[in-house]
C-alpha cells in the first residue's frame, strides 16, 4: 500500500490531481482513517488514466471506459477514440517527415527545394483530409 504522496511523485503529479480524480469518480483508493492508501491495482488504474489522457480523452470518457461494465460499452468509447487518435498521429507524421525531410535538405532557401515541397505535396492535394482536429484547434 502506498500514500498519496509516494503515488504522485511515482507518476510525477501533484497530490491534487489524484484528489481531484477521486472526486471524479476514476480512483477509489482503501483508506486508513483519514489517509488514503493505493493498491498496485491503483497504480495501473492510474497509469490508464495517464495514457487515456495522453491519448485526448477527457475524464467523463476515462470513466466510462475504466469503469463500464459491459464490453459494448466500454468498446464504444474506445472505437470512437482510437479513430481520433489515428487521425492524430498520422498528422503527427506527416509533420515529422517534414521536419527530417528539411533537416536533408542542403538548400539555403528551404522552400525551394523540390525534396521539401514533396513533403507538403499531401496538403496542397487533400486539404480536407488534414483537417485539424476541432478540440486541438479550439486550444490554440
Amino acid at each position: 500500500m502506498k500514500s498519496i504522496g509516494e503515488v504522485a511523485a511515482r507518476f510525477g503529479l501533484p497530490t491534487h490531481v489524484l484528489r481531484h480524480w477521486e472526486a471524479e469518480g476514476l480512483l477509489a483508493p482503501a483508506r486508513a482513517g483519514d489517509r488514503r492508501r493505493y493498491t498496485d491495482a491503483d497504480l495501473y488504474q492510474v497509469a490508464a488514466i495517464l495514457i487515456s489522457k495522453e491519448a485526448g480523452f477527457g475524464l467523463a470518457d476515462i470513466r466510462t471506459m475504466l469503469a463500464a461494465r459491459t464490453a459494448p460499452a466500454r468498446h464504444e468509447v474506445m472505437a470512437r477514440h482510437r479513430e481520433r487518435l489515428l487521425a492524430r498521429i498520422a498528422r503527427a507524421q506527416a509533420a515529422l517527415d517534414m521536419l527530417e525531410g528539411g533537416l536533408e535538405c542542403p538548400h539555403d532557401d528551404i522552400m525551394t527545394c523540390p525534396h521539401f515541397q514533396g513533403f507538403l505535396a499531401d496538403r496542397l492535394q487533400s486539404p480536407a483530409a488534414t483537417e485539424p482536429d476541432r478540440r486541438t484547434a479550439d486550444r490554440s
